[in-house]
């Protein structure tokens, strides 16, 4: 399979607490990522991505250098994310599931 990054962590790696991969070719790679009350995901990198939430809640995102982010989602829900670094933590009370779409070699900044 093709290397999926060389920019930092992966989160296949690193954060195998809540990403576990369901498939994988040269194109994408798709994960069920599943944050419990309290659950972290270390600084990772994912070129562009798509998440497609399960199960709703509110993921605080934190880049090497700014910010926290809170993204709140609910069931149903879409999100694309552009490549990049970050860590994620559940800070909520509920799970939070969701299925990653990376895009294999796809690091440009798509969102305007």
């Amino acid at each position: 399979m093709a290397k999926i990054s060389k920019h930092g962590p992966d989160p296949a790696k690193v954060a195998s607490n809540v990403y576990k991969k369901l498939f994988e070719n040269s194109k994408v790679r798709v994960f069920d990522v599943r944050f419990k009350p309290g659950d972290k995901a270390v600084m990772h990198w994912h070129p562009n991505h798509l998440a497609y939430i399960l199960e709703g809640g509110t993921l605080e995102l934190s880049p090497p250098k700014g910010e926290a982010i809170k993204m709140p989602a609910k069931a149903g829900d879409v999100a694309w994310i552009d490549a990049g670094h970050h860590e994620a933590i559940n800070r909520g009370s509920s799970e939070i599931r969701a299925v990653i779409v990376e895009f294999k070699g796809s690091t440009k900044k798509l969102r305007k």
